[in-house]
């Protein structure tokens, strides 16, 4: 965890190098404004993999003598199959759609929304795969 928060606190100083200059150079105001926006999103995220990089225990990725297998065992539980992804796809995509047709369509994206959503975070309370 520690090489990841190096990466992206260089790779935040890189990209203030690049606004620093693009915002000179171009005199633009949209990209000078993303590039500053990119540099504060890693400057976040590279502070928080350094900051919790202290607090746990080294892992086999911070080892220089380390083997790939050292990382080898359970990776995490993983929800078995849902169908609430695709309601929430159809939703979205509808959703989307209604920027381009019409307001009046995200009056079915909706509920489509609405389903995926709960059914998603209830999706362990109740059914085949309800917790004992």
């Amino acid at each position: 965890m520690k090489i990841q928060g190096k990466m992206f606190i260089w790779l935040s100083v890189f990209i203030l190098a690049v606004g620093i200059v693009y915002g000179v150079w171009a005199k633009e105001a949209v990209g000078t404004t993303t590039l500053f926006l990119a540099f504060g999103l890693c400057i976040m995220v590279g502070y928080y993999l350094a900051f919790t990089a202290r607090r746990v225990d080294d892992l086999a990725q911070d080892d220089k003598e380390a083997d790939v297998a050292d990382e080898a065992g359970e990776l995490g539980f993983f929800a078995p199959h849902s169908w609430q992804p695709l309601s929430l796809a159809l939703g979205g995509a509808l959703a989307f759609l209604a920027i381009a047709i019409g307001w009046w369509l995200m009056y079915f994206s909706a509920p489509f929304i609405l389903v995926g959503i709960f059914g998603w975070v209830f999706e362990f309370y109740r059914g085949e795969n309800q917790n004992q």
